[in-house]
């Protein structure tokens, strides 16, 4: 009874430390994955061989991603720390970690979207092209659009993983279900808050799956 009875009495912070997430992987995934699209989608559309091919751009920006996007996200978050300070003006808290996650975010979004448009087929893009569409007119509207149910897919998958560096970005230096678990659960040896944050985090992530998988289904049935 014990456990339940520090579950109750501690419900406010478990409900607090949910917002923080929700706020934390919200606003990294939307920073993070307008960016990411971006940098993808210019990834894709330099490409040799693809309609605004530029080999020294898509060089570039390869070996960027190549560089940054294998890079452990824990090292991450402390490399970046000077940066955050200057951007946000703190290390800490919730905000400078959006911004930390983002940046992180951005790398791996960038791979999914690039590989997702790589997935259309070059006869769309030529039949689109044989009837005086213009190149932006086929990026935003032919590629995209075709893409776009793998796309949902890649950034639902994306999400989950932001849910998870939040966890992690929070035990350190921000809030959240992290900061929860540890704080309240871990240093105090009271596992069954550790559990409680464990458990809405799956919720989350099951809910996240759910609502991608019927988005995409949604989007591949247009």
């Amino acid at each position: 009874m014990d456990g339940i009875d520090n579950i109750i009495r501690n419900f406010p912070k478990l409900v607090t430390a949910t917002g923080e997430t929700l706020y934390i992987v919200g606003f990294a995934l939307l920073l993070g994955g307008f960016l990411g699209l971006v940098l993808g989608l210019i990834l894709y559309v330099t490409r040799p061989g693809n309609l605004l091919q530029n080999r020294p751009i898509f060089t570039i920006l390869n070996v960027i991603v190549n560089i940054f996007r294998p890079i452990p996200f824990l090292i991450f978050l402390m490399a970046l720390q000077p940066l955050t300070r200057i951007v946000v003006g703190t290390g800490n808290g919730n905000t400078a970690m959006v911004f930390t996650m983002s940046m992180a975010a951005m790398f791996g979004i960038s791979r999914v979207v690039e590989q997702n448009l790589l997935t259309v087929s070059p006869g769309v893009i030529e039949a689109a092209r044989s009837v005086g569409a213009s190149r932006l007119r086929v990026i935003f509207t032919v590629i995209l659009g075709e893409a776009l149910g793998p796309l949902i897919l890649g950034y639902t998958f994306v999400l989950v993983v932001i849910v998870d560096m939040s966890a992690l970005a929070g035990t350190i230096a921000g809030g959240g279900l992290g900061t929860f678990a540890l704080e309240n659960g871990y240093r105090q040896f009271k596992p069954e808050l550790t559990y409680a944050a464990l458990v809405v985090v799956i919720i989350l992530v099951q809910l996240i799956q759910f609502f991608g998988n019927w988005l995409a289904r949604k989007a591949l049935r247009r």
